[in-house]
């Protein structure tokens, strides 16, 4: 986008929806989602201006009705489209019926290719399936950016207290967020005191986010986290007593402090 608005000495301007179209088009929906509005609007933003929309007054246009308010509205005259998107309420199958539409209201109506990373095809479904299997590695490499949950941090039970491993619950901001695999990550966090900490993280079979950053001392309760994962290290398990949980867990970090 940023490529062709330069080429033509445009401004560019992204649009996204307030809320992912399937739980406007089917209630039941439960979407498992890679960004939240905020996060998808700060990162869009570092390329251009981001623009909005609210998916059910959008929803009902025909893909000529979108084109017209795209014209009169915000002023477009190239949209660039993906390389399989379709939009509208009609949706429109062919490449060359979106360049007619758009030529109708002075829209040049530009497919993007398909965009790849070595032997991956980079799409949403492709890194939900790498987070699901705990292949963070891949998962970061198609998002170029390592995936992160951002989220509040809560009163848990407090083991990791008695161990001598303290650690902050963190609820995920949005329930429908993408937890990765349950199992033992590397990752950083910034906190109070130091930007990027290494810290150590474990998710349960519930999704439940424990972080232990063995950098920080304090108090980080009704505190914002993003938790930035790096690495899988291992599976969750279960030990015979914690004694042998706090020596996993020295471990653990141990490992993490040397791949820092």
């Amino acid at each position: 986008m940023r490529k062709e608005a330069d080429i033509r000495g445009l401004q560019p301007l992204v649009i996204t929806f307030d809320a992912h179209p399937r739980t406007v088009l089917q209630a039941d929906y439960m979407p498992r989602l890679l960004t939240t509005l905020d996060e998808r609007r700060a990162l869009l933003s570092q390329f251009g201006e981001v623009l909005v929309l609210p998916f059910k007054q959008v929803q009902p246009l025909t893909a000529a009705d979108f084109m017209q308010r795209l014209s009169e509205e915000y002023q477009v005259t190239v949209l660039l489209m993906g390389y399989d998107h379709q939009f509208g309420s009609d949706r429109p199958r062919r490449p060359q019926e979106y360049r007619a539409i758009g030529a109708q209201y002075g829209i040049e109506v530009v497919q993007s290719t398909e965009f790849t990373e070595g032997e991956w095809h980079v799409s949403s479904t492709e890194i939900r399936s790498a987070l699901s299997t705990g292949n963070i590695a891949v998962a970061n490499e198609l998002l170029g950016r390592p995936y992160s949950v951002t989220g509040m941090v809560v009163h848990g039970k407090a083991i990791g207290r008695t161990i001598g491993f303290p650690t902050a619950n963190v609820r995920p901001d949005d329930p429908h967020k993408i937890i990765p695999k349950p199992g033992v990550y590397m990752a950083q966090v910034d906190t109070p005191t130091m930007d990027a900490a290494p810290a150590f993280v474990n998710i349960d079979v519930h999704g439940e986010i424990e972080v232990h950053i063995p950098s920080f001392k304090g108090d980080l309760y009704d505190r914002q986290l993003e938790i930035q994962f790096l690495r899988f290290l291992r599976e969750e398990k279960t030990f015979e007593d914690l004694d042998a949980l706090r020596e996993q867990i020295k471990a653990d970090i141990d490992s993490i402090l040397r791949r820092a």
